[in-house]
């Protein structure tokens, strides 16, 4: 893969150019953590529990259906990636955003961090099973590959793509647009720009739209304490930690099941 002329193709673009330019500088400038890597690291191993067991507790056939709906989102989203000749990568936590989804019940899910789509991919399956709800997703296209833009949610089959609603010029410009657009959020996946600046912006400025049981989910919160520093000062009580894959996930807010609210008012 030629890299450097994929880049300076992409930089070309002037709106590329200049979420590029920031992707760079929050590199060399980004805002300091309250907490070392050590530290950030001990803390989450301190506090971090076994998803499977937590939903488990939640609703067994439910994790049961998750299992299955993962077996086969992976099943066909390997078939889409070994038929491209770059090397994409695989997904994130999938498994748990399509068991909260589920168990949640949403009408509206934000997500930042598209990529090859296996996340939207979950929320979207989620989605339909529910027979309502709309993602809205941000991503800035990977610019070391030619012609990236279409290869942003390339594993989601078209099928679902119906209550799906894409932006793709970076989270900064991306986010006030959704957020024009929506009312309240019930779920915010932050699975983009990993610098802690861009976690601080895109949680400050979606939080005053979550709605009063809305979640926060928050991918890779091992590579700076942004998420360790923002549980501690604003004194937030519910709040998890989970491990994936050797990575770990943060889960803001309490997992309140509508499903199980409207089976206790049918009975």
């Amino acid at each position: 893969m030629n890299t450097l002329p994929n880049i300076l193709r992409q930089s070309l673009k002037r709106k590329n150019l200049l979420v590029m330019t920031k992707k760079v500088m929050k590199r060399f400038f980004d805002k300091k953590n309250a907490h070392s890597s050590r530290e950030n690291l001990a803390w989450l191993e301190e506090h971090c529990m076994d998803f499977e067991d937590l939903a488990k507790s939640l609703d067994a056939d439910l994790w049961e259906e998750t299992l299955e709906v993962v077996e086969k989102i992976d099943v066909h989203a390997n078939t889409v990636l070994n038929s491209i000749e770059h090397s994409l990568g695989g997904g994130g936590a999938y498994p748990f955003l399509y068991f909260i989804t589920r168990y949640l019940q949403p009408l509206t899910v934000v997500e930042t961090g598209v990529a090859t789509g296996f996340s939207s991919y979950a929320f979207l399956a989620a989605l339909e099973e529910n027979k309502k709800g709309t993602l809205y997703s941000s991503d800035f296209p990977y610019f070391r590959i030619p012609n990236p833009e279409k290869y942003i949610g390339i594993v989601i089959e078209e099928k679902l793509r119906g209550n799906w609603n894409l932006y793709l010029d970076g989270d900064e410009v991306n986010l006030p647009q959704i957020l024009d657009k929506v009312g309240t959020i019930d779920i915010f996946h932050y699975d983009s720009d990993k610098s802690y600046s861009g976690r601080d912006f895109a949680v400050s400025l979606v939080t005053p739209n979550l709605s009063p049981n809305g979640l926060i989910l928050m991918d890779d919160i091992q590579d700076n304490s942004y998420f360790y520093d923002y549980v501690e000062t604003r004194q937030i009580h519910e709040w998890n930690v989970f491990n994936f894959n050797g990575k770990y996930v943060g889960l803001i807010g309490k997992l309140k099941s509508k499903r199980l609210e409207a089976f206790d008012l049918e009975l």
